[in-house]
């Protein structure tokens, strides 16, 4: 997206959480954190004079589509999400809602667990005795369960992710149901290998206009930007 509006020459603003230590680089201005909820999103908006909003944010960073949702309402501005479709979903496969139900969904018994859900929510799996396997893109400083893990940036392939999985003996892959290539190879080397998968379902957000492709997005952005 960034690309595709620097080579359109559209005037934008590439906004970053700040939650990996090196974000990749964007051949658009950048800024990194958080702007102070909603209201502040919408202060934000308002003093760069920003005409429309794209949230290209990833489909499980529910509290930042919140916000854009309600600070585009409030500055009464046009708001496009770039929403990447949904993994299929094989016969077999568990679909959970959210993460405490993944977490209660493993077996009794102790399984190798490859568990693909970044950092952020592990904690619900560190009561159960199972073997997990963490991929990050920083090296941790701490984590709420015993684990390996590798540090890896995306995207990845399915040989990469093959050979990951052989390796570690693993079982069971849980995953966020992202959507997308970049990560997408990791449920095709599951699916390839016939380990089980647990994906959880993608928070329900308030309404809003999606679009699926870069194409469709630039086309929707309002003439006078």
């Amino acid at each position: 997206m960034a690309e595709a509006l620097a080579k359109a020459g559209i005037p934008a603003i590439f906004s970053y959480a700040g939650r990996t230590a090196a974000p990749v680089a964007q051949p658009l201005p950048m800024r990194i954190g958080g702007f102070g909820g909603a209201e502040g999103l919408a202060a934000f908006l308002r003093r760069e004079a920003i005409t429309t909003v794209i949230d290209a944010t990833h489909p499980f960073a529910a509290q930042i589509s919140r916000n854009a949702i309600a600070a585009c309402d409030a500055a009464g501005m046009p708001l496009l999400a770039l929403e990447r479709p949904a993994w299929a979903v094989d016969p077999g496969w568990l679909r959970v809602p959210d993460v405490q139900s993944a977490a209660l969904a493993l077996p009794p018994e102790p399984s190798r667990v490859f568990l693909a859900i970044g950092r952020q929510n592990l904690e619900p799996f560190a009561a159960h005795p199972h073997a997990y396997l963490l991929r990050l893109v920083d090296p941790p400083e701490a984590l709420p369960l015993r684990a390996d893990h590798v540090v890896a940036r995306g995207p990845f392939t399915v040989l990469g992710d093959l050979a990951l999985l052989r390796d570690w003996r693993a079982h069971i892959v849980v995953a966020k149901n992202a959507g997308g290539a970049g990560a997408e190879a990791k449920i095709t080397a599951a699916r390839q290998l016939g380990l089980s998968v647990i994906l959880i379902d993608r928070p329900v957000l308030p309404p809003r206009r999606v679009v699926r492709t870069v194409e469709e997005a630039l086309h929707s952005i309002p003439l006078g930007v």
